[in-house]
């Protein structure tokens, strides 16, 4: 067939493992997975030889603030960030952009800003404020993937935090509607008692992390199992930093409440120690915490207590994270990271002798299930769609500025070695980004390839 595409390699990363084979393309699909070198009448072949072909990855915590904040990200360098860095779908988090998505009218304006400007397929998290209540079963027919809310305040006033009395009011409808709640756990009462920034100490990195106990963490946290335990829905962690919920956690989903947990790339590589002090790159909310805490968050990832990683990809311009000063106080908190998020987490899964199974399990499979992908993205298996990235897990490489395809080259990746580059991303059969080529989907003659995806369609 002349849409027929071959992808044959010696080491592809299937359900059952990794192995050598050949994987046959057709109408953006995988159609059928052979022996090696077994594929005949080949019209079209890539050839991936010896790196690893996997799933493309899934990352279920993006913020593409388009439309509204397009000075902090858009969806053309979102999603192109995204494909160089191995990404094939992103979820999009409903705030920053203007109008926050927590209405059936904002998700048409945010789908119709991402129409024909996708290098990678975008489904859509809408938002749980206060007093939308009545917003989320419409948003639900639209084909949202779920919903997520603020405990604290979000840092923008489009999209204001819950309370426990719209927690509960919300908590049966989506229970109902059998679509998740994400949460960022971070308990209001703990951030009132904790330790505020005070004049002359706004460069302290200590400062910002005192600021930002692990107490709101776990306080917000018992908070949602309490919730989860009553009602039932299916609750999600967002950005857990704080090990100290582990335990809490673990207890909770062996009782069998459906709780999951994502953490991110930064916590899992960055320790507090190493930051310095006016160093505004690195603040994120819920903080990098210290290096001890980090190890413990492996383990609970390792042993299946963290579900999934996620990158939290939360761009600013750069004077929106107030590098002259270096003030924690004032700086925006984000880390931008999509581009780096799968090198950044392979880097350090290996030195702790995690496999590249266990990577497509974090940010393939788990993510698919989180986002009701599962029957056709986060794994390679026939009737899927030919998601994949070939990359080298073994090259090393330097993250800089100049490389990084996101709206504004600032991350706390600068200068830092990782392992991990990739070859060549594909979505659904599509080349999105090839290495050493300038491959920009969307041009003039080439529409974009990406599409916004809905819950429930295939």
């Amino acid at each position: 067939m002349a849409d027929e595409l071959i992808l044959r390699g010696t080491r592809i990363l299937t359900p059952n493992g990794i192995s050598p084979g050949d994987i046959i393309i057709r109408e953006g699909r995988i159609d059928q997975l052979l022996p090696f070198n077994s594929a005949t009448n080949i019209t079209r072949l890539i050839d991936a030889a010896d790196h690893l072909v996997m799933p493309g990855v899934i990352d279920t915590h993006v913020h593409i603030n388009d439309p509204g904040r397009e000075d902090w990200e858009g969806f053309e360098t979102g999603t192109r960030a995204a494909a160089a860095g191995g990404i094939t779908t992103i979820v999009d988090m409903p705030l920053n952009s203007i109008p926050a998505t927590t209405t059936v009218a904002a998700l048409e304006t945010k789908r119709r800003a991402a129409q024909g400007r996708l290098a990678a397929d975008v489904g859509f998290w809408a938002g749980l404020v206060p007093a939308n209540a009545r917003d989320l079963e419409p948003l639900a027919r639209e084909g949202v993937l779920g919903f997520k809310c603020f405990m604290v305040p979000s840092g923008v006033a489009e999209f204001d935090h819950v309370t426990e009395r719209d927690l509960r009011e919300a908590a049966p409808i989506l229970a109902r509607l059998g679509l998740p709640l994400l949460v960022h756990a971070e308990h209001p009462a703990a951030l009132a008692e904790a330790p505020t920034i005070i004049p002359g100490r706004e460069r302290r990195y200590a400062s910002h992390l005192a600021s930002r106990p692990r107490a709101a963490e776990q306080r917000a946290i018992e908070q949602i199992i309490r919730l989860v335990d009553e009602f039932r829905v299916h609750a999600h962690i967002v950005h857990l930093s704080s090990a100290d919920a582990i335990p809490a956690l673990r207890a909770a989903r062996r009782r069998g409440l459906p709780i999951t947990v994502e953490t991110c790339p930064h916590y899992l590589t960055f320790a507090a120690e190493d930051i310095p002090d006016g160093a505004t790159q690195f603040k994120c909310a819920p903080p990098i915490r210290e290096r001890e805490n980090r190890e413990r968050l492996w383990t609970a990832l390792r042993e299946g207590d963290i579900d999934l990683v996620a990158s939290d990809h939360s761009p600013s311009p750069p004077s929106g994270k107030c590098l002259d000063t270096g003030d924690f106080a004032r700086a925006w908190g984000g880390i931008a990271s999509i581009q780096v998020s799968l090198a950044a987490t392979w880097t350090a899964a290996a030195s702790r002798g995690c496999t590249q199974n266990d990577l497509a399990r974090w940010m393939c499979e788990a993510p698919a299930r989180l986002a009701g992908l599962t029957t056709r993205k986060g794994r390679i298996a026939e009737g899927y769609d030919a998601d994949l990235v070939i990359w080298n897990p073994d090259e090393e490489f330097v993250v800089r500025a100049k490389d990084l395809r996101h709206k504004h080259p600032l991350t706390a990746y600068e200068g830092i070695s990782l392992r991990g580059t990739v070859e060549r991303t594909i979505l659904r059969g599509q080349t999105v980004f090839e290495r050493g080529k300038q491959s920009t989907p969307g041009g003039a003659h080439s529409p974009a390839p990406g599409r916004c995806l809905q819950r429930g369609t295939s």
